[in-house]
């Protein structure tokens, strides 16, 4: 068992956060799991995609932070759907069970992918408010993995996991990202093949992103200085794509930053999330005083 798995903080979050189990398709066997914490009273919450190898709990660390101050925080795992338009249909059905006509979406990797392709989807009635895409992609076609991504599904589990994991060397990083990592793996110990197929194909399958059908979402684009698994050239090329994106970038962080950097991270979302606190789509209930004291400093800076 990894370090963090040990740590009083995991033993506290999934001790005082409920997992929750939710279907809301027709077939009862795409099941989505949450961890919700933060005030209800908010409409427009951040609700966090994991990445192809992360259970919903990777995101324990803003969950427990972030509805500390305030933030309503749903983090998500995601059913078995083997189609794009099979997710897409299905978490447009999880916003609508969650009566959510908003949210602002923190997507890793397959995560940020998945966050972009349905703010494309529903740009005709705009269900996402706000994106900050961290270590992720806009075309799947940089996996080289497209002609092969329809035999996932047949594929061993042990075979489907060295192709998540192989390339990490814990050894070669600092104590936090290898904690950060050695927990992912923990987590990917315990998916079965088949969601984990699942994962994969919606990773590699031929797809790309059409960012100019949601110009008007806010993008804030997350990287790390050091060794990820997307090369400088994708970071390079999500930048091109979001010529206005704000960027957040993290000295060192790994794969997986909101584990191994997470004080950063939180502090990276909440300046993102700062624009939306007094308007309709804010994440976060703030106090009187609060809202009064941003007033003013708004007043004073127009």
């Amino acid at each position: 068992m990894s370090v963090i798995s040990r740590s009083q903080e995991y033993l506290s979050f999934r001790s005082s956060i409920p997992q929750r189990k939710l279907i809301v398709d027709d077939d009862n066997s795409k099941e989505w799991t949450l961890y919700e914490a933060g005030p209800k009273a908010v409409k427009c919450p951040l609700i966090c995609f994991p990445p192809a190898s992360g259970s919903a709990d990777v995101y324990f660390r803003q969950v427990l932070g972030l509805s500390a101050l305030g933030y309503r925080v749903i983090a998500i795992e995601y059913p078995i759907y083997w189609t794009m338009k099979e997710f897409l249909l299905g978490f447009r059905k999880l916003l609508d069970h969650l009566t959510l006509d908003k949210c602002h979406i923190f997507g890793a990797s397959l995560g940020g992918f998945l966050a972009q392709k349905f703010a494309e989807f529903s740009f005709r009635s705009q269900r996402v408010a706000s994106l900050i895409l961290c270590n992720s992609f806009y075309d799947t076609t940089i996996f080289q993995q497209t002609n092969s991504a329809a035999t996932f599904w047949m594929m061993p589990a042990m075979v489907l996991k060295k192709m998540v994991m192989g390339n990490f060397d814990t050894n070669l990083m600092d104590a936090e990202i290898a904690d950060s990592v050695d927990f992912v793996v923990d987590k990917l110990d315990t998916m079965s093949q088949q969601a984990l197929a699942s994962r994969l194909t919606l990773n590699c399958m031929n797809s790309y992103v059409e960012p100019q059908k949601f110009r008007d979402v806010d993008v804030t684009l997350m990287d790390v200085f050091d060794e990820c698994a997307l090369s400088n050239a994708v970071r390079e090329e999500m930048g091109k794509c979001y010529p206005d994106a704000k960027k957040a970038s993290l000295k060192t962080g790994g794969n997986f930053p909101y584990l191994s950097k997470s004080m950063e991270v939180n502090v990276f979302i909440r300046i993102h999330l700062r624009k939306f606190d007094l308007g309709q789509f804010s994440a976060r209930e703030m106090s009187k005083d609060e809202m009064d004291l941003m007033s003013e400093a708004e007043a004073v800076s127009f």
